[in-house]
């Protein structure tokens, strides 16, 4: 199936609302608040900074970045309308934030109007990402810092041995719903050709065992997709979905991701 975030803002409406539900619970997570923690920590905010979201989703990475002590202003940018919605009911009470509906390959904002940009996990799903890029690169000042931070999911495992079965699903899912499933092996060429210096390139590791609840998702999202497909059977897939969740009550349960987070724009 395609990727549903590649052309979001045309999904249907119960799918978007689904999504932003799955967001908002990725984004809540220890461990995804740490990545987001450790990467922004290298961003170096001048006074006032002016900040940019590319693909904010429901905006929780928004909302982190509006609260760094040197920004002035965050304005995070979705083409979902749903997402917008949320994201702009969810920080209400957050100061100097707002959201409007826009594609990140056509920026309706003027050249050097933005400090930093943003890309939290949107480069794997947006078509043409040298134009996303492109346009970080026309909007960013001299100086700037653009943050890219991505996962390499075809890494992505729940696998405990050869041949698991849950593994299978996770495949499904990762080569059903990344549009760019080899986007961050080949993000520095990338990066540069923008014109952008890279001077950080890091790997981030995300662990679930105890309470998976988002690699949950990931199986039976993918179980579901193999059943409508006609390569796995109702029960099967039921099978499946229940040793998930008997390794995860056993606490047997393993899943991982490999996230990796680049940055910084020349002739700063």
């Amino acid at each position: 199936m395609p990727d549903p975030y590649a052309a979001i803002a045309t999904a249907d409406v119960a799918v978007q609302q689904r999504l932003a539900d799955v967001l908002e619970m990725r984004a809540a997570e220890p461990a995804q608040q740490s990545m987001l923690a450790g990467y922004v920590s290298e961003i170096r905010f001048p006074p006032g900074a002016r900040v940019l979201d590319l693909g904010c989703g429901t905006g929780p990475v928004s909302r982190f970045l509006a609260r760094c002590p040197e920004v002035s202003e965050v304005v995070g940018v979705d083409p979902s309308p749903v997402f917008v919605a949320r994201a702009t009911e969810l920080a209400r009470d957050v100061p100097h934030l707002s959201f409007e509906q826009a594609d990140a390959r056509a920026l309706p904002f003027a050249d050097e109007s933005f400090h930093v940009v943003v890309a939290h996990t949107v480069l794997c799903h947006v078509p043409e990402p040298p134009r996303v890029l492109a346009e970080a690169f026309r909007i960013m000042r001299p100086g700037g810092w653009l943050a890219v931070f991505d996962g390499d999911y075809p890494a992505t495992t729940v696998a405990i041995g050869s041949f698991d079965p849950l593994q299978a699903c996770v495949d499904e899912m990762v080569h059903g719903w990344v549009h760019n499933l080899w986007i961050v092996r080949r993000l520095p060429p990338l990066v540069r050709s923008a014109g952008f210096e890279v001077v950080s390139f890091r790997s981030h590791g995300y662990l679930q065992s105890a309470d998976p609840t988002y690699m949950m998702t990931l199986i039976e999202r993918g179980a579901d997709v193999l059943t409508a497909s006609g390569r796995l059977g109702g029960d099967a897939a039921a099978a499946v979905k229940a040793e998930a969740r008997r390794r995860a009550d056993a606490g047997d349960f393993f899943g991982h991701i490999v996230y990796v987070s680049i940055g910084r724009k020349r002739g700063g």
